[in-house]
């Protein structure tokens, strides 16, 4: 049995105040703006694309699992200076995603990762499908596998 999914990307809301610095005001938040030198290379975790060429990104550290448990983290991640937040459709992945190597990780009600694998983002479907079949992961993570930075969040559609 096929599990429907649905990928959400981070919000806008999130880093509307940190868009409007300058690199110098930036450095109080441990951020800074970067000109985008290579594509692909920056996945923007709002827009849920690659940057292009010559477009700034916003680099900065971000909690990606906010929650009261071992495994509450942060990294840092990449955002397109005019970047509009993905709204996918049920069971749709973002192209960004495909190319890459990633890091699925599966979380219980407790926050506890309970699930783990490393796939090519051209099946990234099939992990997700394996890791919803244990009925008691809530939601997945997806990471690049190699940088080890956040994508996304995936829940049952």
């Amino acid at each position: 049995m096929t599990t429907n999914f649905l990928i959400k990307a981070l919000t806008t809301d999130s880093f509307h105040e940190l868009m409007l610095k300058n690199n110098d005001e930036l450095k109080l938040f441990d951020a800074a703006w970067f000109t985008v030198d290579a594509e692909p290379g920056y996945p923007c975790r709002v827009s849920l694309t690659d940057a292009k060429i010559g477009e700034r990104v916003l680099a900065l550290s971000f909690c990606h699992h906010n929650v009261n448990s071992p495994y509450k983290a942060s990294g840092p991640i990449f955002v397109r200076e005019k970047a509009q937040m993905a709204k996918l459709d049920i069971n749709e992945v973002p192209e960004m995603l495909r190319h890459r190597l990633l890091s699925v990780r599966a979380y219980n009600s407790g926050k506890l990762m309970i699930g783990a694998e490393v796939v090519q983002g051209k099946v990234l479907e099939s992990a997700i499908d394996r890791q919803f079949q244990n009925r008691d992961v809530e939601y997945i993570h997806i990471h690049n596998a190699n940088p080890g930075c956040f994508n996304c969040s995936v829940y049952r559609a």
